[in-house]
């Protein structure tokens, strides 16, 4: 029992963390009304700043520039702590005023599309600015030296400083928020922005100094925290935010107190589970602290998805709009003839450059179901991909089962998990379901992907993958002393023309009318007789399997499979470069596989200026910031509208006098 209180109260450190982000998401949804999933990236960026400053430079984010300004020295911890809650406070207050802000009145897709695209900027800046990213520490903050316990349980005390300071945070936190005049503003804006609004305060105001509080709050408890935990990109933007997700869900995004008491738990429980995987040896060796989080928001919505909270959900704006699926054989030769000429006639950097775009294509496919047919929203895409890779090794290596059938039932099996993943969504919707899918990716990723039992041993290179052979025809990327060979890129094009085909017919069939029924009003597809909860299933379904697809590609492509491809980096990188080409339409799905990182525009551009491939996500997470709140409808969404205005104002030969 001693051993088991000693590994609880190690995790207070982490539970105060988790705590301190699920206070910092309440404040945040208090007064703007969305879910902040930038949040742990944002914070992030602060503690570096302070880490920097502590060795003697301050970062600037802007390319162009200089990495970093030098002093002369440790500017030492009082101006390093004030320099980096200022940046918080002015990266808070850019970051709402150029994003959040237009978004005011946006559905919840836009808030969520947003938000990754600031994820994505602040992961691609870290690593531009901090190389030395992985392992950054600075020097001890709070009071480390070892404290004893029920006289027989010694920990450090840095871990407990810290959840104190929180639970004082969270008290002054509530205390605001019940007690004084902004708090009571900040929850009437909460409860009726309009009524706000007729009394004579200003929401917006309120959502700003809510957001930009929210944000120092972050960066301060990350500030105190990184002595402890090594400062990495993903560790607080993933590993903590996550888990504050599901402690913010039990209190509602409107309670401090069951929002801390949470986070507490979920931080001294995952501790305790580094014990039980010693003690047990039936309980899980990967995976059991990040599907915890997952196990409690699927708790929350279940138990208070009636009563969650989700003020975008009522909006002015409406999903983009879902065009008529019309194939020529202009628009279908002509792509599939360029791609090709390509493959046979250009190099093999530019021929790696169309496979990235294709297998792109077909991922932006899988979306294109989801989101665009569906109205639904899955941060967790790549890992289905990553599911369908894995189960492919296990059939092609361990089964002999030959190509064509592993692929597609490697595909079904990720329809599996994607059903699974996708359950809730007959019960929720919009932010709601963007956080159960964010958590099952996480839990798919570090139970699956990084478990020996599943996928093998990561020292060898990841899971082997043999090449797609179809009778005595091999499809390969290599064959022998044959690299990049052209065959396999065909092979590419046409799984990815066969699968557009597909999603255009559905567009137009019976089934995919009753999606865009239920995508456009759920209680009015129900009238009809429409099965909204089945919809929505056979939604997530296909696009699972079109994932699937796409990861059996990806596998085929590197002749291995590991979770380094199928992180949730790449699942938000996925939906980013989507949205970006137009989330709604199978030329969409071209624009944005074209757009893809490492694909051929960027790599057009960076053989035309030599830098762009340095700054290729950053861009792209910039782009996908600009056109969530600026055209919702993607860039094919947005060339498709300039032509339609351009048709309406042509004149009639009558009106030119002819």
């Amino acid at each position: 029992m001693t051993d088991y209180l000693f590994f609880v109260l190690l995790g207070s450190g982490s539970g105060a963390i988790i705590a301190a982000f699920g206070v910092g998401l309440v404040v945040t949804h208090q007064g703007t009304g969305v879910v902040n999933f930038a949040y742990g990236a944002l914070a992030s960026w602060a503690g570096y700043v302070f880490a920097d400053l502590r060795r003697g430079a301050y970062p600037l984010p802007f390319p162009g520039l200089p990495g970093r300004y030098h002093f002369d020295g440790d500017v030492g911890f009082w101006p390093a702590m004030a320099l980096a809650l200022a940046t918080a406070a002015v990266l808070g207050l850019v970051v709402f005023v150029l994003v959040f802000r237009p978004l005011s009145r946006a559905p919840a897709l836009a808030n969520v599309v947003a938000s990754i695209g600031v994820v994505i900027v602040v992961i691609a800046l870290i690593d531009r600015r901090f190389p030395d990213n992985a392992g950054l520490r600075v020097g001890p903050i709070l009071p480390r030296e070892p404290v004893t316990i029920f006289s027989d349980v010694t920990v450090p005390r840095d871990g407990l400083w810290l959840a104190a300071t929180v639970v004082f945070i969270a008290a002054v936190v509530w205390g605001t928020l019940r007690f004084t005049r902004i708090g009571l503003i900040t929850r009437a804006a909460a409860e009726n922005e309009k009524g706000a609004l007729l009394l004579g305060y200003s929401p917006a105001r309120v959502a700003m100094l809510s957001f930009v509080a929210a944000s120092v709050l972050g960066a301060f408890v990350v500030v105190l925290a990184s002595p402890m935990i090594q400062l990495s990109p993903n560790v607080f933007t993933f590993g903590f935010f996550i888990p504050a997700l599901g402690a913010a869900m039990v209190g509602r995004f409107r309670f401090v107190w069951p929002t801390v008491i949470t986070g507490m738990a979920i931080g001294l429980a995952q501790s305790s589970f580094t014990k039980l995987q010693g003690d047990l040896s039936w309980f899980p060796q990967f995976g059991a602290r990040e599907g915890l989080p997952f196990v409690v928001i699927i708790l929350a919505m279940v138990l208070l998805g009636e009563r969650l909270p989700d003020r975008a959900a009522v909006s002015t704006w409406r999903l983009p709009a879902v065009p008529p699926a019309k194939l020529t054989p202009l628009s279908v030769v002509l792509p599939i003839g360029a791609a090709v000429a390509g493959l046979l006639v250009l190099g093999p950097l530019w021929r790696g450059a169309i496979m990235t775009s294709v297998i792109a294509i077909v991922l932006a496919l899988s979306l294109v179901l989801l989101t665009g047919f569906g109205g639904q929203t899955s941060l967790a895409q790549m890992a289905f991909a990553g599911v369908a890779g894995f189960a492919l090794s296990k059939l092609a290596v361990q089964w002999d089962v030959p190509f064509p059938l592993a692929p597609i039932a490697a595909a079904l099996v990720a329809t599996a998990f994607g059903v699974a993943v996708g359950l809730p969504a007959t019960r929720v919707r919009g932010t709601n379901l963007a956080i159960i899918t964010l958590a099952g990716g996480v839990a798919i990723s570090e139970f699956v992907f990084k478990n020996p039992r599943y996928v093998g041993d990561a020292s060898t290179g990841g899971a082997k993958v043999p090449n797609p052979q179809l009778f005595s025809w091999d499809l390969g990327l290599i064959l022998g002393d044959q690299a990049s060979r052209p065959v396999f890129g065909i092979f590419l094009v046409a799984v990815a023309s066969l699968l557009a085909v597909a999603v255009a017919n559905l567009r137009r069939s019976a089934s995919g009318r009753r999606m865009l029924a239920a995508r456009s009003n759920e209680r009015a597809a129900s009238a009809i007789g429409i099965s909204v909860g089945r919809v929505k299933l056979q939604v997530f379904a296909a696009s699972s399997f079109v994932a699937g697809v796409g990861g059996c590609l990806i596998a085929y492509r590197f002749g291995s499979v590991s979770d380094a491809s199928f992180g949730v980096i790449a699942s938000l990188t996925v939906l980013a470069f989507a949205y970006l080409g137009g989330i709604t339409c199978v030329s969409g799905a071209v624009t944005a596989g074209v757009m893809a990182s490492a694909g051929i525009a960027f790599y057009g551009l960076s053989r035309m200026t030599g830098r762009v491939g340095q700054w290729e996500v950053l861009i792209g997470g910039v782009l996908l910031i600009v056109t969530a709140v600026t055209n919702p409808e993607g860039i094919a969404g947005g060339v498709r509208a300039r032509l339609a205005r351009r048709a309406d104002v042509r004149p009639t030969a009558t009106e030119a006098g002819v």
